[in-house]
């Protein structure tokens, strides 16, 4: 019941994941991310210690592909799981059980991985894909979203989508950016992007103030004089 898109930038080596799916808070359970280390999405009938167990593992040193792997064997229902690896050297891998609901596809592209199921088509991965990789020149959390969009441009899912979030991770101890849309009736990919709009001109003075309080911008609140 959920598409995503799963994503490296070479040129910042941030990782990040853009995702939307029908039911409550899908930021709580499918997307993440570790700086230096990867990002991953687990999606479908989700366990959310996937994503956590992959990232620990790539951490250690091993690989997407046996990352995802080793974590997959110990689980004894992988067959209803979705879910897809990206390391911050660009390298991809991902599995797709066989008992995805509804209508499901994987596609590949150039340090991304758009995948879905209970799609209204297989061609919304491949139309996230393409808006990713048009927006190169564009932050990641910006070329994530767009991906976003497009997969509801797309068609999305069968029925109407509920939740959906955004997470970057770039060389910090936590994600650069995380946000999150846990209900909303009508267009939650929407007000993501207003989220991001919103985040974004205030996201280096955030940085900023964790790593340096004393010579933080204002926060520009009253009492903050």
């Amino acid at each position: 019941m959920t598409f995503s898109l799963t994503a490296y930038c070479p040129k910042t080596r941030m990782v990040g994941v853009a995702i939307t799916t029908s039911s409550i808070s899908v930021g709580s359970r499918c997307p993440w991310v570790r700086g230096r280390v990867g990002a991953v999405a687990t999606q479908n009938v989700t366990l959310p210690s996937i994503g956590q167990d992959i990232l620990e593992l790539l951490e250690g040193g091993l690989l997407p592909k046996a990352a995802l792997d080793k974590v997959l064997q110990k689980d004894n229902f992988s067959e209803y799981r979705q879910v897809m690896v990206v390391d911050t050297q660009g390298r991809i891998a991902h599995f797709t059980g066989d008992k995805i609901l509804g209508t499901n596809a994987v596609v590949v592209g150039n340090g991304c991985i758009a995948a879905g199921n209970l799609l209204s088509t297989k061609d919304v991965p491949r139309a996230m894909v393409s808006a990713f990789e048009a927006a190169d020149d564009q932050h990641l959390a910006e070329r994530l979203l767009r991906a976003l969009s497009a997969g509801i441009a797309a068609g999305g899912e069968v029925g109407p989508v509920h939740s959906a979030a955004l997470l970057v991770a770039s060389d910090l101890a936590w994600p650069l950016v995380n946000l999150r849309v846990d209900w909303e009736e009508n267009g939650p990919v929407e007000r993501l992007r207003t989220l991001w709009d919103m985040y974004q001109p205030q996201m280096d003075e955030y940085v900023a103030r964790a790593l340096n309080p004393a010579a933080a911008p204002s926060y520009g609140v009253p009492g903050d004089e």
